[in-house]
């Protein structure tokens, strides 16, 4: 039997994290390598690999997520200006437990990174 994500292990308070955000689906957490002035995970309690593993008709999964990140990046007083990212399948995805990078914070007319690799 494997052992559980690090992001389950975050859910179940085995392992500390700054928790932003907490309902009975999701949970935000700061990233521990922000590559923003405000960069948050958005992870789903319930352990799915990848958004690959998610049906692509269920519509309520993907509305919530987006949803969701929406009322998190608003929380977080960003709602003007973040990007939401995902990576999706094993070659890119750091943690194999789906979830999206809430990034923001920048100051008026900075411009994130070109490229953010995450």
């Amino acid at each position: 039997m494997s052992q559980p994500s690090i992001f389950t292990q975050i859910i179940q308070g085995q392992i500390p994290a700054k928790v932003r955000y907490q309902d009975d689906e999701f949970i935000a957490f700061d990233d521990i390598s922000p590559k923003a002035p405000v960069h948050v995970l958005l992870v789903p309690k319930k352990e799915i690999t990848t958004l690959e593993d998610v049906e692509l008709l269920d519509d309520e999964f993907h509305a919530k997520l987006l949803q969701t990140a929406r009322k998190v990046a608003k929380e977080l007083g960003i709602e003007q200006n973040y990007k939401l990212m995902m990576n999706v399948g094993r070659d890119v995805q750091a943690v194999h437990h789906i979830h999206v990078h809430i990034l923001g914070g920048w100051k008026q007319g900075e411009k994130p990174g070109e490229a953010l690799n995450l």
